[in-house]
């Protein structure tokens, strides 16, 4: 008996090939048990012919040799369960996810899959200030630049503002007590987005309470850090913001600015010209993560979400 391989034809023999590209594709933004009951199949049937789609489409994919990288961790499942995922920011791709959890270990991985000789063309690095990720660095990538991620940063000191109000809201008595219980949304979240009755509320706690109207005053204007292009003129800027703290009573801040001290080399590198990439794409692909898992809830394939990641940036076929 003699086979003979047709072109048309999936991997899946059941199906053409174009029925596996019309299913990756309806994938691409709808959920397997939505696309499996249009297609009256199995969901698992559904997932394999999408897992072939996405395979296509890393296949064809322009050949990976990033020379600006960013670096972030993501939960794959309760229990400080971590993978790791590299994107390049130039293409404005994910280019890697694997690891077993957020160790230099489990980094030094995407720089043995990448290679020495692609290395050697990394200039930038952009990562949260997760120690194990710049030892990795410094190990594989020496001749790199490494820039601290803006979003993480504004993360810390929007932990501290928080840690303000709950301070606040353990020290006063009465009346005073009411205008910050509920109030943390309003406090973390950026004024252009409040709506009317939001700003209102954050009017009326700025006036309630001193300590946490400065807080809040101080946490908006830190942003303008990442706005200079000389490092000196950064470095005035933060040390005026550090005065700014003085005699005001907010610990928490106080621990942020020694956050800062001891990363300024990473967060100044931003005003070098050169270093002026796109922070907000991790931030950005972080979300669009969620909005997988979300999608794929219940799926253990790991592979699957891989892919998932790997292929959300890239064209369809």
């Amino acid at each position: 008996m003699k086979q003979e391989k047709l072109d048309w034809l999936a991997k899946n023999p059941f199906y053409t090939e174009r029925f596996m590209y019309w299913v990756g594709r309806h994938c691409r933004c709808s959920s397997i048990k939505d696309v499996a009951k249009e297609c009256k199949l199995d969901w698992k049937t559904v997932k394999e012919l999408e897992k072939e789609y996405m395979k296509e489409q890393l296949e064809k994919a322009p050949e990976i040799s990033p020379n600006v990288i960013g670096v972030d961790e993501i939960s794959v499942r309760k229990g400080h369960t971590y993978r790791i995922v590299v994107s390049d920011l130039e293409r404005g791709i994910p280019i890697w996810f694997g690891g077993i959890d957020r160790s230099e270990e489990s980094m030094n991985m995407f720089y043995e899959w990448l290679g020495p000789e692609k290395c050697k063309n990394i200039r930038l690095i952009v990562m949260d200030m997760w120690k194990a990720f710049e030892k990795s660095a410094r190990k594989n990538a020496p001749q790199s630049a490494i820039l601290y991620d803006k979003f993480h940063i504004l993360k810390h000191l929007g932990d501290a503002l928080d840690a303000v109000r709950k301070s606040e809201y353990k020290r006063l008595t009465g009346e005073k007590k009411k205008y910050i219980k509920g109030s943390k949304w309003i406090l973390l979240s950026n004024r252009e987005n409040l709506t009317n009755d939001g700003r209102q509320s954050l009017n009326t706690l700025m006036k309630a309470n001193a300590r946490l109207s400065k807080a809040y005053l101080l946490r908006e204007s830190f942003g303008q850090l990442w706005d200079y292009k000389s490092e000196v003129w950064a470095l005035k800027f933060f040390k005026n913001w550090k005065q700014s703290l003085k005699w005001q009573r907010l610990k928490p801040y106080e621990e942020f600015v020694k956050l800062i001290e001891r990363h300024w080399d990473g967060i100044a590198a931003y005003c070098d010209p050169a270093n002026k990439v796109p922070l907000g794409f991790v931030e950005g692909l972080n979300n669009k993560i969620r909005v997988i898992q979300r999608r794929a809830y219940g799926i253990r394939d790991e592979e699957y979400l891989r892919l998932k990641i790997l292929t959300c940036m890239l064209d369809e076929l």
